[in-house]
């Protein structure tokens, strides 16, 4: 299968876990990464409802298909395949050490349940709508998709009258918001372990992770090493905490190894910034007269945005939208912000790194004929890391020796393959001209700012002449 490097090391049969007695009350659809899902009857009751097939219209990586012609994947199978995942970790468990860690029917349906919703509150555009977006129009304001996910799953389950335990639900929500800032105290007196396998807020090891890391690598048509039938093979709880055997360390590092390129290659790709940065502006030109911003106050309104707000304002004849239509028009016809160049800010630097902006590349213009303004420069501060920042990933992930060892441990930096990296984050500068005439200018002013600031021009090559002269 196209979805995972080594085939063997995919689910058999023998590890889907779902009991003939279920499947028997159970739909299934044919998912393109994880084959057959089998959907419960509590899980179709949140599934066809208007606000959970609203995800059909969210696609998983925003506007990375005008890059990727293939990443048209959408929010709804991604959380179909998460679902389906944590129902196998759990299940997996179970199986396994069931009796010891008492692991009931109840907790298998509600780290389901958990996966199936956690992202049922994302808005447009993957991550731009709460990033990108809503921080310029609701100034001081913290909102976050996980936060409206747990607003969503009470609407949902008042407007439809869905038969669902309280104390489910509140654990359900407890799960959506473990990994988040706004994460809950746990209900649960136990099995706390069950709180790390859809958003693991305690080292990032999560079936979320599981399937966008494999669903995005294969839309997107690029190779995938990582290998999470593995992880879920040799996982076991200790001291009420995943634990993972320590020869498969490396197995564990691919995890975040893959994201950080996934990151690097598609989610932060310089053209799909670009992209970005105009659908913001268009969203911010139209927001006063579509009052974009209000849905996210409330529910009832929120399930009604999706990616579609762009073909609405493209359409749309009112001339209040006309800036905004001319900033998707210029989308259409590939007449992007132009992309000047980057540098990666030096190793040493990293420690006191201050977020350039827009005014420290137009202060930093020497004398010219045209003069810039901060209004027709985009700066991009493009932060990769393996989940910890600077740190490693592994120091905070802890494995055991064998089946037969009841200790947990840690591997320190020193211990692993000296093959792996020493540092942890990136950070890399970019700045966008939102005008072809401005490039030159822009990128001499770039390279100044570079020269003041580092004492050298940290960008590997100067921009090239033909898109100084691209008019």
């Amino acid at each position: 299968m196209g979805a995972y490097c080594n085939d063997d090391l995919t689910l058999s049969p023998k590890y889907t876990f779902a009991s003939s007695q279920d499947l028997r009350f159970s739909k299934h659809v044919h998912d393109n990464v994880h084959g057959n899902i089998y959907l419960d009857p509590l899980s179709l009751k949140f599934i066809d409802t208007e606000e959970f097939q609203r995800l059909r219209d969210l696609k998983q990586l925003g506007v990375a298909h005008m890059v990727y012609p293939g990443a048209v994947h959408s929010r709804f199978e991604h959380s179909l395949g998460v679902y389906w995942l944590a129902g196998e970790a759990v299940n997996k468990l179970k199986t396994h050490q069931g009796l010891e860690l008492g692991i009931e029917h109840y907790d298998v349906q509600t780290v389901k349940v958990a996966g199936l919703l956690h992202d049922v509150g994302h808005g447009p555009f993957s991550h731009l709508f709460e990033r990108e977006f809503l921080p310029q129009v609701l100034k001081g304001s913290k909102w976050s998709h996980e936060q409206m996910s747990v607003k969503m799953v009470d609407h949902i389950v008042d407007r439809h009258h869905i038969d669902i335990d309280s104390g489910t639900i509140k654990r359900v929500k407890e799960m959506i918001l473990a990994s988040s800032e706004f994460a809950l105290p746990k209900s649960a007196k136990e099995k706390h372990f069950l709180y790390d396998i859809v958003a693991n807020g305690r080292n990032g090891i999560d079936v979320d992770k599981f399937d966008y890391i494999v669903r995005d690598c294969r839309a997107c048509g690029l190779g995938c090493n990582f290998q999470f039938p593995r992880l879920l093979e040799i996982m076991r709880v200790l001291g009420d905490e995943i634990c993972y055997r320590a020869k498969d360390y490396l197995t564990v590092h691919k995890l975040f190894a893959t994201r950080a390129d996934l990151y690097r290659t598609v989610y932060t790709h310089a053209k799909v910034k670009a992209i970005e940065f105009m659908v913001v502006d268009a969203l911010l030109k139209a927001n006063d007269y579509l009052d974009i911003a209000s849905h996210v106050l409330d529910p009832s309104e929120y399930w009604k945005l999706d990616d579609t707000i762009l073909k609405t304002i493209e359409t749309a004849p009112d001339q209040e939208l006309s800036e905004a239509r001319d900033l998707i028009l210029r989308i259409r016809r590939r007449d992007l912000y132009q992309f000047c160049n980057e540098y990666a800010v030096p190793k040493d630097k990293m420690e006191n790194f201050k977020e350039v902006t827009a005014q420290d590349i137009v202060c930093s213009q020497k004398s010219s004929g045209v003069i810039l303004k901060e209004e027709d420069v985009v700066v991009s501060n493009v932060r990769i890391d393996l989940t910890r920042g600077k740190s490693n990933p592994l120091e905070s992930i802890n494995f055991f020796k064998d089946y037969d060892s009841e200790e947990k441990f840690s591997i320190p930096d020193e211990r692993i393959s000296h093959l792996l990296p020493t540092s942890y984050q990136d950070m890399i500068v970019r700045v966008y001209s939102k005008k072809p005439e401005l490039v030159g200018v822009l990128s001499e002013a770039f390279e100044n700012f570079q020269l003041k600031t580092y004492g050298i021009k940290a960008q590997v090559h100067a921009t090239p002449e033909t898109k100084k002269r691209r008019i």
